[in-house]
C-alpha cells in the first residue's frame, strides 16, 4: 500500500518532523513518497537517504503557474497512491484540491496549528485557513489534528466537525534518551560546565515570542546572574539583528549564546538544565517531548496541548508574562541546587511521561488506521 504526503515545505518544523518520523518508522506498513510544494529544506535529503522518493516543486521561486499545476497533477497520477496525506494549511489546500481533482477520494488533511494570531501569523496563512474551513466539508475524507486544542480552535472557525480526529505526535524514545555523558560533552564543547543552562530549540518565528523569553531572562538576571541561555535552531544565530536587539535591550548579552541550527539535538537536550518554550501559539510542541524524553524538565507557556504534554513534571505559565517565566526558572534552579533527590525524580518522571503517552508506535498506528479506513470504503 502506498501513501503520498503533500506538504508545504520540508524545513525545520514540527509537522515536517512528524512526517519524517512516520515515513522512516520501522513499524510502518506503507510505502511513502513525498511532494514538497517548495524545496527539500532540512528533511528532503534525510528522507532520500532512507529511500523515500521526494519531489520538490519549488513554488516559492516559480509561483503558482501552469507548469506547477501540470507537474503536481502528473506526479499524483504517476504515483497513484492508496492514500494522500496532506500537511499544513497550504499543503492541505493545494494538495487536497489537486488530489481530489485527480480523482482520489482517500484524502487526509493534517492540521498542526492552533490559534492564528492577527499581526503575528502571516495574513496569507489566516486567509488560507478560512478557505480550508469551507473546503473541509468537501475535499478531505478525514482531518487529523495533532492536538485537542488544535481541533477545538479549527472547528470553531468552521472546519467540518464530523471528519476530525486527534492523533498525538509520537517520538522515537530510543533516539531521545537521558544520557549524562552527552550532557557533559555538550557543556565541555561550550566551556559551560559549571553554569545553570536554560535551553531552547526552535526556529525564529513571531509566534515563538522571543521577546517574552528574553525579557524573562532579563528579569531573572536581576536576581541571579550566573546562568547561560542557549538558543538552537534556524535563524537563532548572530546574524539575526532583531534577536540581538532584544538581547541588548534586556542587558543579557553575556548570558545568551546563539548557536544556530544543529543536527545533534539529543546531545543538546541532555546538556540543558531546563528547557523553556515561551510561545503565544502552538498546537502540539514537539520540542517539549524531545526535551522530556532526554530527562530535561520543561517550563512552557500555556498554549495548545503544552500543559497536557508536561503534566506535573514541569512548570506551565501564562503567555506574554516574563515575570512568571522568570519565577518558574528560579524555582527550577532552586530545586536543582537544593533538592537533588526531588530533581532527579522529576527528570525520571519527564522521560516516563513521554514513553508512556507519546510513543512513535502509537502515532504510526493512529495514522495508518485512518489511511486504511479510507482504503476500505
Amino acid at each position: 500500500m502506498k501513501v503520498l504526503h503533500i506538504i508545504t515545505g520540508l524545513n525545520d518544523g514540527g509537522a515536517e518532523a512528524v512526517l519524517y518520523r512516520l515515513a522512516t518508522s520501522k513499524n510502518s506498513t506503507f510505502k511513502h513518497s513525498v511532494i514538497s510544494l517548495m524545496d527539500g529544506g532540512k528533511y528532503g535529503p534525510l528522507l532520500e537517504e532512507v529511500g523515500v522518493d521526494v519531489y520538490c516543486l519549488n513554488i516559492q521561486r516559480s509561483g503558482l503557474n501552469v507548469f506547477f499545476v501540470f507537474k503536481i497533477f502528473s506526479l499524483i497520477r504517476k504515483l497513484n497512491p492508496d492514500a494522500v496525506q496532506t500537511w499544513m494549511f497550504h499543503g492541505d489546500l493545494f494538495g487536497g484540491l489537486f488530489a481530489r481533482l485527480s480523482g482520489f477520494k482517500n484524502i487526509v488533511w493534517g492540521v498542526h496549528h492552533t490559534t492564528l494570531v492577527k499581526g503575528e501569523s502571516k495574513r496569507s496563512t489566516i486567509f488560507v485557513a478560512k478557505i480550508n474551513a469551507l473546503l473541509s466539508h468537501f475535499v478531505p475524507n478525514k482531518i487529523i489534528y495533532c492536538a485537542e486544542k488544535s481541533r477545538e480552535v479549527q472547528e470553531s472557525i468552521g472546519f467540518c466537525t464530523k471528519k476530525g480526529i486527534v492523533a498525538s505526535n509520537g517520538y522515537d524514545v530510543s533516539q531521545y534518551v537521558y544520557n549524562e555523558q552527552l550532557g557533559i560533552d555538550f557543556r565541555e564543547e561550550l566551556s559551560l560546565s559549571n553554569r545553570f543552562l536554560i535551553g531552547h530549540v526552535g526556529r525564529y518565528d513571531p509566534l515563538k515570542d522571543y521577546s517574552n523569553f528574553l525579557a524573562g531572562l532579563g528579569v531573572l538576571k536581576k536576581v541571579r546572574k550566573d546562568f547561560k541561555s542557549i538558543l538552537v535552531g534556524s535563524f537563532l544565530d548572530e546574524k539575526n539583528h532583531e534577536l540581538n536587539k532584544l538581547i541588548l535591550k534586556n542587558d543579557i548579552k553575556n548570558n545568551v549564546l546563539l548557536c544556530g541550527r544543529r543536527s545533534d539535538i539529543p546531545l543538546v537536550m541532555n546538556g540543558f538544565d531546563v528547557f523553556v518554550l515561551s510561545s503565544i501559539s502552538e498546537a502540539f510542541p514537539n520540542v517539549l517531548n524531545e526535551a522530556m524524553a532526554c530527562g530535561t524538565p520543561c517550563i512552557t507557556t500555556d498554549v495548545g496541548d503544552a500543559a497536557r504534554i508536561v503534566g506535573d513534571t514541569g512548570w506551565v505559565v501564562p503567555p506574554r508574562d516574563p515575570q512568571a517565566l522568570a519565577k518558574a526558572i528560579s524555582e527550577a534552579w532552586y530545586e536543582k541546587d537544593n533538592l537533588p533527590v526531588q530533581w532527579l525524580a522529576r527528570k525520571k518522571a519527564c522521560r516516563e511521561r513521554i514513553v508512556n503517552n507519546f510513543s512513535l508506535e502509537k502515532m504510526v498506528s493512529d495514522y495508518e488506521s485512518v489511511w486504511m479506513e479510507g482504503i476500505k470504503v
